[in-house]
């Protein structure tokens, strides 16, 4: 039969099996990412499949997002750094690609975003705000230790010297999330509601871990982690200032990143960064290269691509102020 762009019908294993399959595939490809991001915000879901003769040939995750600063979007996909389209060589790609500006058109929306995390071969208007970071890790800590510069070596054995303490277990999640929220609010970036987090603990089952670090009784630090196929992902995390004299983030990120070569993880993705950022300076402190993130959209009716970076002063003001986000 021809190719042919339908609406993802209920729950489906072949999404999931398909997204998995393809090199581009990422966690919020998958639909316990869409059911999170239903049961936290109720953005309208627009999944998109390409099928053929011999089943999925790609799809494409979509949420209607009325964004904070006006305007509505088709985002692909909201609060992930990766997105876009997942399709296997040939057709689906451009059949998605249209289906979804079609689809936009009908609903009003301005744009559509894409958060690829590779380039696609689409001539699409492409925006390079961030950059994202991973490499393979070894199941030999040694090896994994000599892969960071020295100087940032020594640091990952500070923490246990101040007594540091790591522990896992989603047992703590409010506690980490007190932790991250009074910690990303102060780099002026959004936070996030506690309800997402249980989303994401509840929908990814064990693929979510969290890891949390103490001293004498207090949690200094946490990272919420998904694990997706030989990837380890920490996606949310956050330390309170007064720990950063303990080499508080060197030691937690060490800790995780032993604990998932371990169990078998062969990628550690240290996530995306804005350049010249805190977290991008680290991330090249441990050693790890950027890597161009190639967001890509649609503009419709002469629109402009949407600046929802922090680094927006309309953006500020909004992180400040105590309204909610909906868009990311």
């Amino acid at each position: 039969m021809p190719l042919e762009v339908r609406p993802l019908a209920g729950e489906s294993i072949e999404w999931d099996a398909f997204v998995r399959s393809t090199p581009s595939g990422s966690p919020f490809h998958l639909l316990a990412w869409k059911r999170a991001v239903e049961q936290s915000f109720g953005h309208r879901p627009h999944y998109l499949m390409a099928v053929g003769d011999h089943g999925i040939e790609g799809v494409l995750p979509l949420f209607e997002v009325r964004g904070l600063l006006g305007g509505r979007g088709l985002i692909s996909v909201p609060y992930a750094v990766y997105g876009g389209i997942c399709a296997r060589p040939g057709p689906a790609r451009q059949a998605l690609l249209d289906h979804a500006t079609g689809l936009a058109k009908r609903l009003g929306a301005a744009y559509v975003e894409l958060r690829h995390r590779a380039g696609q071969e689409l001539e699409l208007p492409t925006k390079s705000l961030y950059v994202t970071f991973s490499r393979p890790i070894s199941g030999d800590d040694e090896k994994n230790l000599a892969d960071i510069p020295r100087k940032q070596r020594r640091m990952t054995r500070q923490g246990a010297k101040y007594g540091l303490r790591a522990e896992f277990g989603l047992q703590h999640l409010d506690d980490f999330y007190r932790v991250y929220a009074r910690s990303v609010h102060q780099l002026g970036s959004p936070v996030f509601p506690r309800r997402l987090f249980g989303a994401m603990a509840q929908e990814f089952g064990k693929d979510c871990e969290l890891l949390t670090i103490w001293k004498d009784g207090r949690m200094l630090a946490g990272v919420l982690t998904l694990l997706y196929e030989d990837q380890a992902l920490p996606y949310y995390g956050g330390a309170l200032k007064e720990a950063f004299g303990y080499a508080v983030n060197d030691f937690m990120y060490w800790e995780l990143l032993c604990h998932v070569a371990h169990a078998g993880y062969r990628v550690f993705d240290f996530g995306r960064s804005r350049e010249g950022t805190g977290p991008y300076n680290f991330k090249r402190h441990w050693g790890f290269e950027p890597q161009p993130l190639p967001y890509q959209y649609v503009l419709l009716e002469g629109g402009s691509i949407p600046n929802i970076s922090p680094a927006n002063p309309k953006m500020r003001l909004a992180v400040e102020s105590p309204m909610t986000w909906t868009a990311r």
